[in-house]
């Protein structure tokens, strides 16, 4: 194993177990959802300068006016998407630098993710590459469109702020799905979405705060 994917210091497997207790102590109980992010090693997905803090509760720049969600933030949306089962088809808006993206490979059977800022995706390819991660699909795209020759999801997940609930997802939500996503401008709200043979039905979850969620690509 590289020395990058073993950690040294303050990454090394210790400080990733004192992650895991602190997300314990504030409220996450899905184990499927705490052993993927002990297995993930969250320090590659960021620049080696600020590898030394990627285990802190803080969301971390990675470029390019984005940044990684702090794990709290990462585990809760994670554990409101499974809700205890694993999943089969998930899709994933706003891949980042693919940590989350990781998480959710480890919960599911397969795992779509689109990303609209190139530079921002072929790092996330590399560094699903280097975890041997072989069951992740990437697109560069804008995200408000979603995969619909990939639908229906049972599971779909946006990392970044729509200013509403784009209608296109929505329907790509399987009877049964659930999605997660963080709505609003100034302030932010995290909604899951559920979709039954009804239809759909919304709960508001925390006050957040993600980077917008933009239109159209960028090379």
């Amino acid at each position: 194993m590289s020395e990058r994917l073993s950690g040294i210091g303050m990454t090394s497997q210790r400080t990733r177990l004192r992650m895991i207790e602190r997300l314990r102590e504030q409220g996450v109980t899905d184990e499927a959802v705490l052993n993927a992010m002990y297995e993930i090693p969250r320090h590659i997905f960021v620049e080696e300068a600020l590898a030394h803090r990627a285990y802190e509760d803080i969301p971390l720049p990675i470029g390019f006016g984005q940044t990684i969600s702090q794990p709290y933030i990462v585990a809760r949306m994670t554990e409101m998407l499974t809700a205890g089962k694993r999943l089969g088809k998930v899709l994933e808006i706003g891949t980042g630098c693919g940590y989350q993206t990781a998480i959710l490979a480890r919960l599911a059977e397969e795992v779509y993710t689109v990303e609209r800022l190139l530079p921002l995706l072929t790092k996330a390819r590399r560094n699903l590459r280097e975890l041997r991660i072989s069951n992740v699909r990437t697109r560069h795209a804008d995200g408000h469109a979603g995969i619909p020759e990939a639908a229906p999801f049972d599971g779909i997940m946006v990392a970044a702020a729509a200013s509403h609930l784009p209608e296109a997802l929505k329907q790509q939500l399987a009877v049964g799905g659930r999605m997660v996503i963080p709505i609003g401008i100034q302030q932010q709200t995290l909604y899951l979405i559920e979709r039954d043979a009804d239809g759909f039905s919304q709960s508001e979850l925390d006050a957040v705060r993600f980077v917008p969620m933009l239109s159209g690509v960028s090379q």
